[in-house]
């Protein structure tokens, strides 16, 4: 091997490991992102779940005007329609941990009902809109039937 040919290997091994180094910074600059979309995720589906285990309402009307304050007393899936917490700690309703979970209160929670018929059966469609701190939004969607 000439010393030209070592040189220009030394030049094309600089510049491959540039590249490589500049993704490996792009790909750590974004590597909580995963975190806060899991988070979000965790966060809909705890939601989602104690809205579909309510009863079924005797109307599928449903009024938005609930803000989430007395949450504890909601008693059907109309009761969540409206639902916005925001800056506030998430706080599972279970009576087995009342406690709010710390460092979610940068994440905002939306839920709305509606209704919606399925093959014929009165069902409610329930939205549920995590927004974690990057702005980013998570939807999740369920349907809640009479049956």
């Amino acid at each position: 091997m000439t010393l030209v040919e070592l040189v220009i290997t030394i030049v094309i091994l600089g510049i491959a490991a540039a590249a490589m180094f500049s993704a490996m910074a792009a790909i750590t600059g974004r590597s909580a992102d995963p975190m806060l979309r899991q988070q979000s995720l965790a966060i809909a589906e705890a939601y989602l779940e104690e809205i579909s285990l309510q009863a079924f309402p005797a109307s599928t009307a449903c009024a938005a005007s609930n803000n989430g304050a007395g949450r504890g007393s909601f008693d059907d899936v109309c009761d969540y329609n409206g639902l916005f917490y925001s800056s506030q700690a998430f706080a599972p309703r279970s009576a087995a941990s009342p406690t709010p979970l710390p460092g979610l209160s940068a994440y905002e929670v939306n839920v709305a009902v509606v209704p919606a018929v399925l093959n014929g059966v009165d069902a409610l469609r329930i939205t549920v809109t995590v927004t974690d701190p990057g702005g980013q939004p998570l939807v999740l969607d369920g349907y809640r039937t009479a049956y």
